[in-house]
């Protein structure tokens, strides 16, 4: 093999050699390094067809035309240190089942075309010391078994979006000594395998917060000698199994609490030549999350102070300072530093005691490292944490004390980050403080005040005191700074009138610091007839509340609350369902006898509640002591029926949306007790003379709905009685209509308590609950303020009365007596019989008043 190449550059030296001799058309030889002419010609190279390894490196080769190679077993081409500045489309095509390596490097691209390589087979390439100033996307699609690229030194400014798609077995990628400015994910997009990325001598001023995204494998990564002046907390998110970091010589000078949070394996951190002696010297500082760090490089850093419990874990450090405090804190460090087998990476000197300044903490004694004072400012009043109301005024102190007359400066962080512009109180006194053997020693107290005003909500954050001198610095706690603003809304819900079965929709939004929680109650409540039937709908997004399907069960006052931490405020808004009239019962003709007590029955749903009309044969019905109204023109009560009540009766109701009517027959009978009674009352006694006039039945019906107050009384009077002309049979019992429930006996007393529920007057579908009582019939209507009282009917004996209890106090009426008719004469029956009708007719009338 070496004697090959010398013949050929020899030959070509000397001008003899034009081309690849034919002296060796089945070169044995693997390897082959040939210098050629500019061109190469695939003649040439046809008759090797064992060669695996190509060197064409250090020629004058300027272009690569397609269809250079012939099909060859190469698995390894160098083409280095040549002039090529054009790769034409299939120039390694005929090379693509088997070439493995290609190197390119020093070489004369400027670009390098999309999709050129075509070399599924290819696992290391080398662009280095060319003249690429910019990679588009796709430009290496199709290089899908490739591990590593390297494309250093090219002085590349912009890599686009996609430029390294296609490489999803890549390992390593190494784009050191470059222009690149930044970090994002838009070029590592398709980078899932990539360990190692060595991005240093760069002039990378940002890393973008979701730049890693796509490459959450990277084990090593150097962005070492560039422009960074901060690490965020977003710098390194993804990166839990980065293993080592390279950030040394930076213009690092602010490095978040949280930057290094996601890194658990992290076990090597350079950090030299950077400006972060704070960041040592803090001990609430971002190294407390390293716990796995195991080698730290922090040459070229000021340091002042080191705290025991970041450097312990340490097997290695790499340190030169000569700024230490040397007093009893600093005491373990040598001992330490001897123990392990980093010695000679540390040079540490004291600054202070005097008596120690300049020395090596390794020379120094144990007993040397004394605190008889304590020059360095020590802490003494925290800042402490606090809300604000937005535009309030804040304040924060800071108090540290130092036995030393060197200057002090103060200074306010915010998230790691001086304020240099804040406004900034600074005072000091002099305090005597015991010391040894009974002596007192004056030290020095300074309080640093930083004022807020009109605080934003930009001014949340973490805000820390820094108090040093000579001898170093103090550094707080973090107080944090919450700003709160009472809710306000944006979206307030309006009155709303819809029919039923429309949906209904309420806005409700509001702005706020934190955001606000949007609550809804109906009536003061959380009781949804909506929600309990799956018709309601939030949505918290959309800021809107639903309500399908209306009902008017769903009519209600809704109330919109906003809450915050601040506060909270609320809106309200009322739901008005309209319905047109209807009949809730069907209407039915009626049959009474003559004498007997007709009830007529109306019962109207609709929303608003309608007005109801009563006509008899198409005209206008007059209220008498026979005819009277209840339950809101519900109940239509005819008494003592005659023949001349006989007819058509129509019922009207009408409210917004229209008018109902519907019809009611009602038929009067001769009673076939008369005739009877007349043939049989000769043979009876004078005991059996007279009326029958038992049952006086009532029920009082109480609805309200939403403001109106509806009473519904239904009282039966049911007399049995003769005609004058006719002898009565003696009897106490009652004929009630079939339909009309009783709370009477034969007896004239109260029937045992029955329970029930009653239609509203509106119609609603809303029930009220009556009761009975052994005593009396209770209900609990409502007053004008929609507030319930309580409704006694009781009888006592032959009397009966009510009673009204309400909130404004009570009412009793009157006892209305009820005699026994058997023993007055046919007058007197008659009289009685009238006076009874009056009163319960204004027993009726005093009842719905209530």
């Amino acid at each position: 093999m070496l004697a090959l190449q010398l013949i050929l550059k020899w030959g070509l030296q000397s001008g003899v050699l034009e081309g690849i001799p034919t002296l060796f058309p089945h070169s044995p030889f693997p390897s082959l390094s040939l210098s050629l002419p500019v061109e190469i010609s695939l003649e040439q190279l046809r008759p090797l067809q064992r060669l695996e390894t190509l060197d064409l490196s250090n020629n004058s080769i300027v272009d690569i035309k397609a269809d250079s190679f012939p099909a060859l077993p190469l698995k390894n081409l160098i083409m280095n240190n040549n002039r090529i500045s054009t790769l034409e489309t299939g120039c390694f095509v005929n090379l693509s089942s088997t070439l493995q390596v290609l190197r390119l490097n020093r070489n004369r691209l400027s670009t390098i075309p999309a999709k050129i390589f075509q070399l599924p087979n290819l696992q290391h390439l080398e662009l280095n010391r060319n003249r690429v100033r910019r990679v588009e996307g796709l430009t290496f699609h199709g290089l899908h078994a490739l591990r590593s690229l390297k494309i250093q030194r090219n002085g590349i400014s912009r890599l686009m979006d996609g430029a390294f798609w296609g490489l999803s077995n890549m390992e390593v990628l190494q784009l050191d000594y470059n222009n690149l400015t930044d970090v994002s994910k838009g070029w590592l997009y398709g980078l899932l395998t990539l360990q190692q990325l060595h991005l240093g001598h760069n002039a990378i001023s940002r890393i973008r917060p979701d730049a890693w995204e796509f490459c959450q494998k990277l084990s090593e990564l150097d962005i070492s000698s560039n422009h960074l002046t901060r690490l965020e907390e977003s710098s390194f998110v993804g990166l839990s199994l980065l293993d080592e970091l390279h950030i040394g010589n930076n213009r690092v000078s602010f490095i978040a609490d949280g930057a290094f949070r996601g890194l658990s394996h992290l076990q090597m951190l350079d950090l030299q030549n950077n400006e972060i002696s704070w960041t040592i010297e803090d001990m609430n500082g971002p190294f407390s999350a390293l716990d796995k760090l195991r080698k730290l490089f922090l040459q070229g850093n000021q340091i002042l102070d080191l705290q025991i419990n970041i450097i312990i874990r340490l097997s290695q450090l790499h340190l030169n300072t000569s700024s230490l405090l040397c007093d009893c804190q600093l005491k373990w460090f040598p001992l330490w530093v001897a123990e392990q087998t980093f010695l000679p990476y540390v040079n540490a000197s004291c600054a202070h005691p005097l008596m120690l300044k300049g020395k090596s903490v390794f020379t120094v004694r144990q007993e040397d490292f004394v605190c008889d004072d304590f020059p360095k400012p020590q802490i003494t009043v925290q800042p402490e944490t606090q809300s604000a109301i937005k535009s309030a005024n804040v304040t924060f102190v800071c108090s540290a004390a130092s036995s030393s007359d060197s200057p002090m400066t103060f200074a306010w962080k915010k998230d790691n980050e001086v304020l240099n512009d804040a406004e900034i109180h600074n005072q000091a006194h002099l305090r005597a403080q015991g010391g040894g053997q009974g002596r007192e020693t004056e030290v020095t107290e300074y309080t640093t005040t930083l004022q807020l005003r009109s605080v934003e909500f930009t001014s949340e954050g973490k805000y820390q005191c820094v108090i040093s001198n000579h001898f170093g610095s103090s550094y707080s706690t973090k107080a944090k700074l919450t700003v709160n603003m009472l809710p306000s809304f944006t979206k307030m819900p309006m009155d709303l009138s819809i029919r039923v079965g429309a949906t209904a929709r309420l806005e409700c939004a509001s702005v706020g610091h934190p955001s606000p929680q949007i609550a809804w109650q109906k009536d003061g409540g959380t009781d949804f007839p909506a929600a309990r039937e799956r018709r309601m709908h939030v949505m918290p997004e959309d800021d809107v509340f639903f309500i399908v399907d209306v009902k008017t069960e769903d009519i209600g006052l809704y109330s919109c609350t906003a809450q915050n931490t601040a506060g909270a405020i609320s809106a309200n808004a009322t739901l008005t369902v309209l319905e047109t009239p209807s009949f809730l019962r069907p209407l039915m003709d009626r049959t009474v006898a003559k004498g007997e007590t007709a009830v007529l029955q109306c019962i109207a749903g609709g929303s608003p509640s309608p007005r109801l009309n009563w006509t008899k044969d198409d005209n206008p019905l007059v209220v008498t002591e026979r005819h009277f109204f209840a339950a809101g023109n519900q109940l239509l009560i005819i008494v003592d029926a005659a023949e001349d009540d006989a007819g058509m009766y129509t019922c009207e109701m009408s409210n917004t949306l229209g008018t109902q009517r519907g019809n009611v027959r009602l038929a009067v009978l001769p009673n076939p007790n008369c005739d009877v009674g007349v043939g049989a009352s000769g043979g009876v006694g004078s005991d059996e003379d007279g009326w029958t006039t038992v049952g006086i039945v009532i029920i009082a019906v109480v609805c309200c709905v939403v403001g109106t107050s509806l009473v519904w009384v239904v009282i039966i009077y049911h007399t049995r009685r003769r005609n004058e002309d006719c002898s009565v049979t003696n009897t106490d019992e009652t004929n009630l209509p079939a339909d009309i429930p009783s709370y009477l006996s034969s007896q004239g007393t109260l029937a045992d308590r029955q329970d029930g529920y009653i239609p509203s007057e509106s119609g609603s579908g809303n029930h009220q609950f009556m009761a009975s009582s052994m005593s009396g019939f209770y209900m609990q209507p409502k007053d004008m303020n929609g507030r319930r009282g309580a409704l006694s009917l009781e009888m006592h004996g032959d009397l009966l009365g009510y009673e009204y209890i309400g909130h404004g106090g009570g009412h009793r009426s009157p006892a209305l007596p009820l005699p026994r008719t058997h023993q007055l004469s046919p007058q007197e029956r008659q009289h009685v019989h009238r006076r009874t009708l009056r009163g319960f007719h204004r027993l009726v009338q005093q009842i719905y008043m209530f």
